[in-house]
């Protein structure tokens, strides 16, 4: 019988929105932005309070951004967060809110939230994501996308929360950076530099792999808050071979990978932005 994870307690029977920081608003956190107004609806529509998003990115809009990225040469030069989330609220009637800055810059802290998802492209940013998680109080969910040329994934997990006992924890999902702990590895270095051209984007970076990935995690998602458990909680996808693959729950690799996570660390095969199918 296949395992199944259950929904945070913090969330069962919440009567306000659910909080979601997203950070990154570039090809994978755009693709995510705007696919969370259906999310929103959705949760409505079942009943339930539905999102309070807020988004932080402290980039602009280049032109290379308008080849694989939702926007126009008129957005060039404006914040992409401010100009995403303002575009969805006008379109929505939304009250979401955009930060111009980067993760943990410029604030002692960083915004609460139940659940953080992550759009970055550097393992200097998600380290100082997963840094976070032992300074502040951890969301509830930590939902990662990452990808390469052509494959990614994404995975949800639950950050360690120090209010919960040591043997309820060995019931959570683990985070990305359990699962791989190579992708918030800064004494690795960085992968390549973005692209500054438009046929080297698309040479670095196929079309709709961040779509892909946007719409299969959220579909994870909108079971979780729905139904209340799901059977996997995280994916990867290859666009060569046009698999995708379910990263089950499992409880007996979950012990597995916490006890290896307190031996040295083995440099893995997940290296980077992306692991392939």
């Amino acid at each position: 019988m296949q395992a199944v994870h259950h929904l945070h307690p913090r969330l069962m029977g919440s009567t306000r929105p659910l909080r979601v920081l997203l950070v990154g608003a570039g090809g994978s956190g755009s693709a995510v932005l705007l696919q969370l107004p259906f999310l929103e609806q959705a949760l409505r529509a079942w009943g339930q309070p539905g999102l309070a998003v807020t988004v932080m990115d402290p980039d602009c809009v280049s032109e290379v951004n308008v080849v694989r990225q939702p926007f126009s040469h008129v957005d060039i030069g404006s914040n992409k967060a401010m100009c995403l989330v303002g575009r969805i609220n006008m379109f929505w009637g939304f009250g979401w809110k955009a930060i111009p800055q980067a993760f943990g810059e410029g604030t002692a802290t960083v915004p609460e939230c139940d659940l953080l998802i992550s759009c970055v492209d550097t393992r200097k940013a998600r380290h100082q994501i997963a840094e976070s998680f032992k300074k502040f109080r951890a969301p509830a969910y930590h939902l990662d996308l990452g990808n390469n040329a052509s494959s990614g994934q994404y995975v949800l997990g639950q950050p360690r929360d120090r209010t919960i006992p040591a043997r309820a924890q060995e019931e959570r999902l683990p985070t990305v950076f359990e699962r791989f702990p190579e992708i918030a590895d800064i004494s690795i270095g960085e992968s390549e530099l973005p692209s500054c051209s438009t046929v080297e984007a698309l040479d670095r970076q196929e079309p709709f792999i961040n779509q892909t990935l946007a719409v299969s995690s959220l579909a994870m998602l909108a079971r979780l808050l729905r139904y209340g458990e799901i059977s996997y909680h995280g994916g990867f996808y290859n666009a060569q071979t046009g698999r995708l693959a379910a990263l089950n729950v499992d409880p007996v690799q979950f012990v597995r990978l916490r006890r290896a996570a307190k031996k040295p660390t083995a440099k893995g095969a997940a290296r980077g932005r992306g692991a392939a199918v």
